[in-house]
């Protein structure tokens, strides 16, 4: 298995490595870890290993490269810095020339001397604040061109990736970001030495590093298959401040995708998706982020921490829970803005990551503090996602305000789940999936995205009869929602492209080059 972040936060890849070991699959998890050593450690019968990746590769060309657009720009580099600083050392230096004549003067020395000295720092004072406006204009250009150059609007940004579409087709994310190649130098070596039979790839990085390393694996005489695990629909994914990003990394996964041997994803509605965005033959399995029914003894051992406890309330004060991530697109403040309009109701953030970076959580405390509200926003570390439902369980309902984005109108989420199988009321925006499915069960209420007051009014509502909501759990319902159901999928598509009963593939070095071609996949060839 292969994921490009470090494990410890991703509880779909863990719950993967842990069930299909348990299943009897021999698992090696590799993960990334940069600027440190090769680190290993089990879940349950799966080995992890952390790949040390370089970061070599992340620094855009903009980095040393002048450009024409603003050519009073300084260059890359310090030299902004140094010159701004110069500008201050010559206007102290001048404040204190001219501090010097005046103290003469006031000890008596003559008026007459006094404007001589004054007059002989004229040219000082003219080239001081002569390079003063011009060192000012030149920062302002680089401020404009570093502003220009992330604007994906701009012509001269979109020109570059018209033309590299143009030329190379999907081949163009190796012009517009190179940086998708560290991946592959790091994994590469760790994944030919393991021998896999199955490359089981999670999102679309690790799809071309698994899908090259089958290509090498083939080429030696292995029969070993790729499962490409698509967490999201990368097309959709919010850009970043790289105009080239979101097309390389488009590009990038549509290159790769006729490799894989199965595709398996998170919701039906981006099962569909991808079958049509990729021309898939066979739509993808569905392997959503349901949580553990039944946690391993080695995950069951220690006791789930008291919600309410936690946030310091007793079982009569109002509580909503909000578990996950904090960033502007996943609408958390929202639910801070509306406790003036909810004076007894408090919220349980579960969003404290583990890493120690934590800014977004500090942003929300600030929000909360200038609308008074502090008092009753209850910022939490995060649990095992084992622990989740149960920890969760006391409060009175759950809130999801995703912003409408591509991905997330086709997401079911983690929290969808936990939040179901605590049996809470769910309080979700009007993104298309998760608002279908809340309506369809009766599970809780849907507001208008971004829109405080209908997302007032549907706390009230659900507040004022929490039960009414929580009778839509019915038993069966929730056990199609467990991870234990959605393993099964998982390794029925191991077993099907692997056999229990398989052919000893030739030694390595000895297949037919021509052979191995054939096992490839049409665009390998």
């Amino acid at each position: 298995m292969l994921v490009d972040n470090d494990v410890r936060g991703d509880s779909r890849v863990q719950k993967e490595a842990r069930s299909m070991a348990a299943a009897g699959w021999e698992v090696i998890l590799l993960g990334e870890r940069r600027d440190s050593p090769l680190e290993s450690w089990m879940i349950g019968d799966a080995e992890v290993r952390l790949v040390p990746m370089g970061d070599k590769l992340t620094v855009a060309p903009t980095a040393w490269r002048r450009s024409l657009r603003r050519p009073l720009a300084y260059p890359p580099g310090k030299e902004q810095a140094y010159r701004l600083e110069l500008v201050k050392v010559r206007h102290a230096d001048l404040t204190t020339r001219f501090a010097l004549l005046n103290a003469k003067r006031r000890a008596g020395g003559s008026p007459a001397a006094h404007a001589m000295g004054k007059a002989a720092l004229l040219p000082a004072r003219v080239t001081t604040k002569s390079l003063a406006v011009w060192t000012r204009l030149r920062a302002s250009e680089t401020r404009r061109l570093r502003e220009a150059r992330k604007d994906n609007t701009k012509i001269l940004n979109r020109a570059p990736i018209w033309i590299w579409k143009a030329l190379m087709g999907d081949r163009a994310w190796r012009r517009l970001d190179p940086s998708l190649w560290q991946w592959e130098l790091a994994f590469r070596n760790v994944i030919d030495k393991l021998e896999p039979d199955i490359i089981h790839a999670n999102d679309f990085r690790m799809l071309a590093v698994g899908a090259r390393a089958t290509i090498r694996a083939r080429a030696k005489g292995r029969n070993t298959k790729l499962v490409w695990d698509a967490h999201e629909y990368a097309p959709g994914l919010v850009p970043r401040h790289n105009p080239r990003w979101l097309p390389a990394v488009a590009a990038h996964e549509a290159e790769f995708v006729p490799f894989a041997d199965a595709v398996v994803t998170v919701s039906p509605p981006l099962a569909d998706l991808l079958q049509e965005e990729h021309g898939l033959a066979t739509k993808p399995n569905v392997v959503m982020n349901s949580p553990v029914q039944a946690p391993a003894s080695d995950e069951s051992a220690a006791a789930v921490p008291d919600l309410r406890a936690d946030c310091g309330i007793g079982p009569d004060v109002p509580l909503l829970a909000y578990v996950g991530g904090i960033t502007p697109v996943r609408g958390v403040d929202i639910i801070i803005d509306a406790l003036p309009h909810l004076p007894e109701v408090h919220v349980a953030m579960v969003s404290v990551h583990p890493n120690g970076k934590n800014s977004p959580v500090d942003k929300a405390r600030e929000r909360a503090e200038a609308l008074g509200v502090a008092d009753r926003v209850h910022m939490l570390p995060y649990v095992p996602h084992w622990q989740v439902s149960d920890y969760l369980r006391t409060a009175d309902a759950a809130v999801s305000p995703l912003h409408h984005l591509p991905n997330h109108e086709i997401a079911l989420s983690n929290k969808f789940f936990e939040y179901s199988h605590a049996r809470l009321p769910l309080i979700t925006s009007d993104i298309r999936t998760m608002a279908a499915m809340v309506r369809s069960t009766n599970q809780g209420e849907v507001f208008k995205a971004q829109d405080l007051d209908d997302f007032v009014r549907v706390v009230r509502l659900v507040l004022a009869d929490p039960d009414k909501y929580r009778a839509a759990y019915k038993e069966e319902l929730l056990l199609s929602w467990t991870w234990e159901a959605q393993a099964a999928v998982l390794d029925q598509v191991y077993s099907e492209l692997v056999p229990a009963v398989a052919a000893v593939a030739e030694p390595a070095g000895t297949a037919d080059p021509e052979t191995a071609a054939e096992s490839l996949p049409q665009a390998a060839r």
